[in-house]
């Protein structure tokens, strides 16, 4: 294992690299049985959008060789810093975030960043530490957080890895790095099986949560970059509404009224506070989380703001009374089923 094992920044650029693949092979069948929070049949689509533009903000970066488990040789600062590079990435992800699905993956992928910084390989303290972090972030910037959602296979790969980093003592070898890796995707597997009886939704269309299953295969990917060995085929055999032959759950759905408000803004720290709460009150699926860690001169954090509203004019203005926001976004949450018009 340790021989194969790559655990520097390119590995981290073939993960993000890997999960574009996968879900991109994957999408269909993730919007398939998406129903939760609202059944628009778009998560497996707003994820692999999402993760593109974190792979594509660094397919411009050149990376030197794979070192194996060795520091990678010197290189200009930031490329061989895993904690810059995915940094990087995930405030890509965040200023293109799509959904609810891709706002999380994004708040989840710069709060993973934050451990990493200033080290030139992942080992398993720093793995428990950067899944312990993000999936705290991801938590904490839902408004209000649901278990059986894809909040609860980052958690609980965060606590399998963590659990291995305790048993190994602090080990940062290779090995310990493998097991910690296989530990995290099986317990996120555990987690996706698990979400079928937390939420009612899913339980009565006798599916698992589209999310979850988009966070294990790109779990699943991260394993794989790092420890050089391929996807597991098996991964998600049995999952229920996921075989092929499943019809599109969201189709039988009724449409979901209003609309999905998305934008990018600078705020202090009480008019964030504020305008969370009056998008509270509002509307639902509330998703805030800062983009970067700076205050500016001004005072104010960059924030990634998210919410599902019956009308896009209220949202937009009360944004625009606290700031001035950009990367507007408005989609429909009632949106075709199928571009072809062919639902199955």
């Amino acid at each position: 294992m340790q021989t194969k094992i790559a655990a520097n920044a390119q590995a981290m650029k073939r993960w993000l690299g890997k999960a574009e693949t996968a879900l991109g092979n994957h999408s269909d069948r993730l919007n398939a049985i998406n129903i939760f929070p609202v059944a628009d049949g778009d998560t497996g689509t707003n994820l692999y959008l999402t993760v593109r533009a974190a792979a594509q903000a660094l397919s411009s970066t050149p990376a030197s060789p794979d070192a194996g488990g060795a520091h990678p040789p010197e290189g200009p600062p930031g490329q061989q810093d895993v904690g810059a590079v995915l940094a990087r990435a995930g405030q890509a992800a965040m200023e293109q975030a799509r959904g609810n699905s891709g706002t999380l993956f994004s708040v989840f992928l710069c709060a993973a960043a934050e451990p990493l910084m200033g080290h030139a390989r992942l080992s398993s303290p720093l793995l428990a530490a950067a899944l312990n972090r993000a999936q705290i972030r991801a938590w904490s910037a839902l408004s209000d957080p649901v278990p059986g959602t894809m909040l609860s296979v980052m958690e609980a790969a965060a606590r399998a890895a963590a659990a291995v980093d305790a048993d190994q003592n602090g080990d940062d070898s290779n090995h310990a790095l493998g097991l910690a890796l296989d530990a995290a995707v099986e317990a996120a597997l555990e987690a996706v099986v698990l979400t079928e009886d937390q939420l009612a939704a899913l339980h009565e269309a006798h599916v698992v949560d589209a999310g979850g299953v988009g966070m294990l295969l790109i779990l699943d990917c991260l394993r794989s970059a790092v420890l050089g060995e391929e996807l597991q085929s098996d991964l998600l055999d049995g999952l229920h509404g996921y075989d092929v032959q499943d019809p599109h759950i969201h189709a039988d759905m009724p449409d979901d009224d209003g609309v999905e408000v998305m934008c990018t803004i600078n705020l202090s720290p009480l008019d964030a506070a504020t305008l969370r709460q009056r998008l509270d009150e509002m509307g639902d699926s509330v998703i805030m989380s800062q983009v970067g860690g700076a205050m500016d001169a001004d005072g104010t954090y960059r924030w990634r703001v998210h919410v599902h509203v019956a009308a896009a004019e209220p949202a937009v203005a009360l944004i625009g009374s606290l700031g001035e926001p950009t990367e507007i976004s408005v989609s429909q949450l009632a949106l075709p089923r199928n571009p072809d018009g062919n639902d199955r």
